[in-house]
Formats: C-alpha cells, sequence, structure tokens
C-alpha cells in the first residue's frame, strides 16, 4: 500500500499494530481523524499518554486502577471472605457487570498456557496463595474461560489451594465449552456465578 504521506503512513502503522485493526481500517481511520478538529485530535491522544503515564494496578487484586487501591478493594461493604479468580481485567468487568457477585476479586494476569511459554509462574498465583494464607477467605470462585487454557490454570489453582481450608467453587457450566467469558452475556454468566458448585463436581468423568 503506498500512501502519499510519510505521516499518514507512520499513522496507519501504528494503528494497524493494534489488535484486530489491518491496514485498510487503519487508513480509514486515519483519514477520520484529519477531518476533525485539531482540538479534539489532541484530547484523543492525550488521553492515551495520560493512560500509560498515569495508570497504577491494584496492590490487593491487581487490576487497572486509578489509585494504589481500587474502588472495589477500597468498598468496606464488599464480601472480603469471597474472591472471584478471573484471567484479566475484561472478565472481571463482564463478572461485575452480572450485579450477582458482591465479593472482591484476584486478576491472574492470564492463563497457564505452555504453548505459549506462561506458566504458573508468570501469574499472580503465588500473591492468591498469600492472600488465602494470611487473609479470612472462606470461599474461591473460580471464574475462568472454559478453555483448555482455562481448565489446566483451574486445575493447577485446585491442586494448589485444596488444603488451604478454603470452599473450591468453579461457575456452573451453562457457558458452552471453549467459550471466552468476557463475550458471554450478562445473564448466562450472572446465573453461571450464582449457580456455582464445588470444583471437584465440575471434572469430566
Amino acid at each position: 500500500m503506498k500512501f502519499p504521506s510519510k505521516l499518514v503512513e507512520n499513522a496507519v502503522n501504528q494503528l494497524s499494530s493494534l489488535p484486530g485493526i489491518g491496514k485498510r481500517s487503519a487508513l480509514r481511520l486515519v483519514l477520520h481523524m484529519l477531518k476533525q478538529e485539531k482540538q479534539n485530535i489532541n484530547q484523543f491522544g492525550n488521553s492515551f499518554i495520560d493512560l500509560i503515564n498515569n495508570i497504577n494496578y491494584c496492590e490487593e487484586c491487581f487490576s487497572i486502577s486509578d489509585n494504589i487501591k481500587c474502588e472495589i478493594c477500597s468498598n468496606h461493604n464488599r464480601d472480603r471472605s469471597t474472591i472471584c479468580i478471573v484471567e484479566d481485567i475484561r472478565v472481571m468487568m463482564a463478572v461485575e457487570n452480572t450485579m450477582q457477585f458482591k465479593g472482591i476479586y484476584h486478576v491472574l494476569g492470564g492463563l497457564i498456557s505452555p504453548m505459549d511459554g506462561v506458566g504458573p509462574e508468570d501469574l499472580k498465583i503465588e500473591e492468591l496463595i498469600n492472600k488465602i494464607d494470611q487473609e479470612n477467605i472462606k470461599e474461591v470462585i473460580l471464574t475462568l474461560s472454559t478453555t483448555m487454557e482455562g481448565d489446566t490454570t483451574n486445575f493447577y489453582l485446585y491442586k494448589r489451594l485444596k488444603d488451604k481450608g478454603v470452599k473450591i467453587s468453579s461457575i456452573a457450566r451453562g457457558i458452552a465449552i471453549g467459550d471466552e467469558l468476557e463475550y458471554t452475556d450478562e445473564i448466562t454468566l450472572g446465573t453461571a456465578i450464582s449457580s456455582r458448585l464445588p470444583y471437584e463436581k465440575s471434572f469430566v468423568k
């Protein structure tokens, strides 16, 4: 693809480096932005600069946050004895939108995936273990995608937690095998959380 301007080409290359955006889509976005007021585009760009320079990760649950501690972990009305284990902020947002969970979260930062070179040491698993050892945690809800990576991570966590004296639950299998939780509708996901079962009963016989 030949460009009439190096500035346009550079902007297209930057946008097309984002997931799901090809060169043609990036060019369409760039041309759209060129039609906007400069002030609007400056605000657009500054929002990302501000994001990168000022974003924090919650010191308790490792979610993205404006402050050192996120709003959920700072909320004294949340049930701190129940932890919902999620892969990332997208799943956490999906669960929170169901309005069916009133506990706190723990963001792993990914799933165990040997094919992708991601092992347990690459995730926030030891931090989870320490939290359970140090705090009055009564239940851990494994809320991971029903994919091979999700099931592998669930089983690894179960092995690490089964002797910790906490109830280990898994979301109900109303969600189809292979589904990514962030794309599951709120009613289905909310029902899956409310109808959670002891993890041992989720084993495929």
